[in-house]
């Protein structure tokens, strides 16, 4: 295994809230109010969509605003990954990721470690530093090791999706991989959205059942996934050395569309979506606050 390349899950779509338009020569975040499943491919026109968003929404009865979905692993960590993120504006590299306690940082003599006082309180990033989500999940039946990815810089969306992965996987006995799920855009307002809708994504127990038939329904997948040799307890270590493997997760190739879609800037002032929670943030925190 190459050192210093985190071995991240195997991605075949991604799930957005929003897209990236191009206004007036500039290419500017938009926000929406649905979910939307895309490939990896991107085109003037934008990401390409995924056969599933065309499925799911002969079912949705309108806008897309549920995904069922499944975990990809029973460590709630391992599924959803956050951080504090400070991204180079030029190069669209990572330059400081930290959790709030220590972080790594890149400089000319390589990646070096130091203490993290958080994006509020950090002299370096100078209010540029922002929380960055990755969510993996397995959508549809095609792909059981392939995943779709939800990236988010949503403080509402982090929130709530650690506390729910954290819940899930408590009350299942630690079988998060085998609930059946589904990822369930919320709407709500606050003072500082000025009453407007914001949306975040939550997840819950997929539509119909109640959390003690979920719990069921997932052991009885998990005795059928044993009886046919199937090692949960050694996927989930397979993805934590991989992920230790790198110090960053994403590729350099991959940071531009992320850069794009969460950091990108019109006239000095980046945008905000219905509100700043779903990742197209403001230009620092100085200059206003995420209320996500």
């Amino acid at each position: 295994m190459l050192k210093g390349l985190a071995i991240t899950p195997p991605v075949i779509g991604r799930i957005s809230i929003g897209r990236v338009i191009e206004r007036n020569g500039k290419r500017l975040p938009e926000k929406d109010d649905q979910f939307t499943l895309t490939t990896q491919v991107q085109t003037r026109d934008g990401w390409v969509l995924h056969p599933l968003d065309e499925a799911l929404r002969k079912t949705a009865e309108g806008k897309l605003r549920s995904i069922p979905v499944r975990m990809l692993f029973n460590d709630p960590d391992l599924n959803l990954r956050a951080d504090y993120s400070l991204f180079d504006r030029t190069t669209g590299r990572p330059v400081c990721v930290g959790n709030g306690e220590t972080c790594r940082r890149t400089g000319k003599d390589g990646v070096s470690s130091s203490s993290c006082p958080g994006p509020d309180a950090c002299a370096f990033a100078q209010g540029a530093c922002k929380a960055y989500a990755r969510l993996n999940v397995v959508v549809g039946d095609d792909d059981a090791l392939g995943s779709f990815v939800l990236r988010t810089t949503s403080y509402n969306t982090i929130r709530t999706l650690a506390a729910r992965l954290a819940y899930f996987g408590a009350v299942s006995g630690g079988l998060l991989a085998c609930l059946p799920l589904e990822l369930k855009l919320r709407g709500k307002s606050t003072t500082q959205s000025h009453r407007a809708p914001i949306y975040y994504v939550d997840l819950v127990v997929r539509d119909g059942l109640t959390l003690e038939q979920a719990i069921t329904q997932a052991r009885e997948r998990d005795e059928q996934r044993r009886a046919g040799g199937f090692d949960q307890a050694a996927l989930d270590e397979s993805a934590r050395t991989g992920f230790a493997n790198g110090a960053f997760e994403e590729l350099e190739e991959d940071v531009p569309a992320v850069v794009e879609e969460f950091f990108a800037e019109a006239g000095g002032e980046r945008l905000t979506s219905a509100h700043p929670s779903e990742g197209f943030g403001l230009k620092s925190r100085l200059e206003a606050r995420v209320c996500g």
